[in-house]
Formats: C-alpha cells, structure tokens, sequence
C-alpha cells in the first residue's frame, strides 16, 4: 500500500469532527489516472489528493469514483499540510494562508461542480433530513442565526459511491457564499466548522482548522 497522510478539515473548536482527507505526498508513485482513481476508491474517503509538485503545490484531487478540477476541504488540508502560498489545480490557482488555527484558501464560485443549494425553514428541519436517493449533488442549509451569518449544513453528493454525507464541504460553502454575498460562519454535518468571506473581484476565502489524523 502507498504512503499517505490522513487529516481531518474543518474541524470543529474543540478539535474533533471534520473530513477526513488521505493526502498521497509523493503523486509520482502513482503517476496515472486510472491507478490514482483505483487507490482513491480502495481507501474510500470523500476525496483524496496526489501532490505532484510540493514546492510549487501541485495537487490532484479524486473522490472514489471521478477525478475534481477543484475541491474546498482538499485543498484547505493541502494547504495546511504543505504550507504553501498557493496551489495549483486544474481549475486554477487557489491562495493559500494560514491564520492562527485556521488555514485560508482563496477561489472562485465558477470553479465548483454543479451543486444544488437547498434552503430550508430551520436548522432542525436540516438535522430530520434522511439521506435522498443518488442522482443530485443537494447542500441542505438554514439559517441559524442570519444576522450573525450563521448556518446550519449538511451535505449530499448522491454519487452513489458509498459517500451518502460529505462531514464538511468547502466548495459547496464557497458556492453558498458567492450567492449570498456575506461571510458565513457554517456548522456541517456532526460537528465542523466552516468559515467563509466574499473577496474582491469573485473570489471567496474559505477557511478551517485542520488535524494530522496519522
């Protein structure tokens, strides 16, 4: 079995909860894209990366079943673990910062795969949801408190590929903030926290604590 990190992204304040992310540092290992697609699959995480350049951050995302452009909690915990100014993925280049506890990327609404943004009437109507059937990529959310921008989450990818809920989902919550045009403050799933900011010209930060799990 190839070596590989394990973090868990947009962990909640006291540490816990958070995606579990598999980070495959060496990427030439594995250079081809049916075999990275194959490992991503055998370890079963929501996404795994393939850095291929660590100086320059060049990464390479893949769920179990299809290779990403672009990926939020990926690229927050490369960031982190790499500590780069940027990084470089097939949608673009994503800045990178680390903050305190937190780590910051910085991208852009476009660059997200389609997802559908459901607004519901409260936070305990998000927490009744069953998992809906595969076929549609749904963020379930409502507002907690709006005038503080907080928000109550949970995410669906519906690919059908042993993935029901997403823990924590940076992309959908840039996508949710484009939108919005506010700074959100988001708790998804059992418990991570997601912040996210509207930036000038399109882009939107996106930010989170991040812990080495082995």
């Amino acid at each position: 079995m190839t070596d590989y990190d394990v973090l868990r992204v947009f962990c909640g304040p006291n540490g816990g909860y958070g995606n579990e992310l598999g980070v495959v540092r060496e990427g030439s290992v594995m250079p081809g894209r049916d075999e990275r697609q194959a490992f991503a699959a055998k370890v079963g995480f929501s996404e795994t990366v393939f850095v291929d350049d660590p100086e320059r951050g060049v990464i390479d995302i893949y769920t179990p079943t299809l290779r990403l452009p672009f990926a939020g909690h990926p690229c927050v915990g490369a960031a982190w673990l790499l500590d780069v100014p940027e990084l470089v993925t097939p949608a673009g280049v994503v800045g990178a910062r680390q903050d305190g506890e937190f780590c910051w990327i910085e991208a852009r609404a476009e660059w997200v795969p389609p997802r559908t943004l459901r607004r519901y009437g409260s936070a305990a109507e998000v927490d009744d949801l069953a998992v809906p059937p595969p076929g549609e990529w749904v963020y379930a959310w409502a507002w907690e408190d709006e005038p503080a921008g907080r928000i109550r989450a949970r995410a669906f990818p519906g690919r059908g590929d042993g993935i029901d809920e997403d823990e924590a989902t940076g992309a959908a919550a840039l996508l949710l903030t484009d939108r919005l045009g506010r700074a959100l403050n988001i708790t998804q799933g059992a418990g991570s926290q997601i912040l996210t900011a509207p930036q000038p010209g399109g882009w939107t930060e996106v930010g989170g604590r991040v812990h080495l799990e082995r």
